[in-house]
């Protein structure tokens, strides 16, 4: 196939690379052995410059071409998932409660393909920046890496990145020009009032009924806003009410949800009244009550120009494009990446049949490791084949 720019001894030792680093999984800001297993494959390369400790665990390894011209990131995810696999090849995670069941593990070696196409295949112009990012999963590591210290110096032209599929055609590239992924955002609400003896619930102030309330009109609130621009979504994800203490009346609680909309401006308006909405109902209830944020994921929104280039560069590789009609409903950190530089999220298609995304019995199919370089080197080439703006 057009897209096939490797060797079968380059693709075994590549995916004797992505084994090793699906049997090894760190969680999101742990990545340590990860990043020094990176490293030292990365090295084999011999890039121009290495920069480590990128808003934690994060690595970059540059490359230029021989001439100057556009510097283009590729980034991948160093972490992995705090979830059980229940896959059973000889390469399944060896670390309990933990594994790449995002794909995180091909993702990266994209990179390190990449890395050995660019040595071996030096181009004529332009620098490549290879991103191995930590903390994804939780939406803390773009935000870290692009405030450290080290980016500075990398400030690139472009930035893209490829995140596997299931449920699209194998191979198949799936783009949008604009929006490509939703901004989402974990709500946590703490209500607090008065325990009591369960026999004597008037002498305490429970928040079971503000809980109740607060479930039922949260979940209802996106359908009832009238200043949207488009999709919104709050689903409620946890909820503990006081203690398992059969003798007494609860006195604080947690309700936690997801808040998520295309529009980053959307997600806001949609925090604010369900902010607006808890202090209505804990004030009716005399409660006490707190509200902070986690894991916040801005909007992943194309550039327009960098999805010419995918397009094109597809073309090029007779991979099938699919250009998808509205954005995707979950959330990448890379919105942080998009929104201060020109660049592009791309889907490729990693089975119609294939496990989803974070289901235990996921793994990342190695069928797309020469799929995803080539996409990549043939994006840079299209860059650096124009003239530089």
């Amino acid at each position: 196939m057009g897209h096939n720019i490797m060797n079968k001894g380059t693709l075994q030792h590549l995916i004797q690379y992505r084994h090793e680093l699906h049997q090894h999984p760190e969680i999101s800001g742990e990545e340590k052995l990860t990043s020094r297993r990176v490293a030292k494959w990365i090295e084999r390369y011999e890039p121009d410059e290495i920069i480590s400790e990128l808003g934690g665990h994060g690595l970059a390894a540059i490359f230029h071409g021989r001439h100057q011209g556009q510097k283009v990131l590729f980034r991948a995810e160093l972490d992995a998932l705090p979830l059980k696999e229940t896959n059973s090849f000889g390469h399944r995670s060896k670390t309990p409660q933990t594994a790449h069941l995002c794909g995180h593990d091909g993702h990266m070696v994209f990179l390190l393909g990449l890395a050995e196409n660019l040595h071996l295949n030096p181009p004529e112009k332009g620098t490549t920046v290879l991103l191995f990012q930590p903390a994804e999963e939780t939406g803390t590591g773009a935000e870290k890496v692009l405030k450290d210290p080290g980016f500075s110096i990398i400030q690139p032209d472009y930035v893209f990145a490829i995140h596997n599929l299931p449920g699209f055609d194998l191979h198949q590239v799936i783009l949008s020009n604009q929006h490509f992924a939703a901004a989402s955002t974990g709500m946590i609400i703490r209500l607090q009032g008065r325990t009591s003896h369960a026999a004597e619930p008037e002498k305490g102030r429970s928040p079971a009924m503000a809980v109740a309330n607060i479930i039922q009109r949260l979940q209802e609130l996106p359908s009832k806003l009238q200043n949207l621009q488009g999709f919104a979504l709050l689903t409620v994800i946890h909820v503990k009410v006081g203690e398992v203490a059969f003798g007494t009346t609860p006195g604080e609680a947690f309700v936690m949800a997801t808040l998520r909309a295309f529009e980053d401006d959307d997600l806001k308006n949609l925090s604010r009244e369900a902010e607006n909405l808890v202090a209505f109902i804990s004030q009716r209830e005399g409660l006490e009550f707190e509200i902070t944020y986690t894991e916040s994921f801005p909007a992943t929104v194309n550039d327009a120009d960098a999805a010419t280039f995918i397009q094109n560069a597809a073309g090029k590789l007779n991979l099938d494009l699919y250009n998808i009609e509205e954005p995707f409903k979950w959330a990448e950190d890379f919105g942080h990446f998009t929104s201060q530089f020109r660049g592009a999220l791309i889907g490729l298609g990693s089975g119609k049949k294939h496990p989803a995304l974070h289901n235990p019995n996921y793994d990342f199919p190695d069928d797309l490791i020469p799929t995803g370089v080539g996409l990549f080197r043939k994006i840079f080439d299209e860059i650096n084949s124009k003239k530089c703006q």
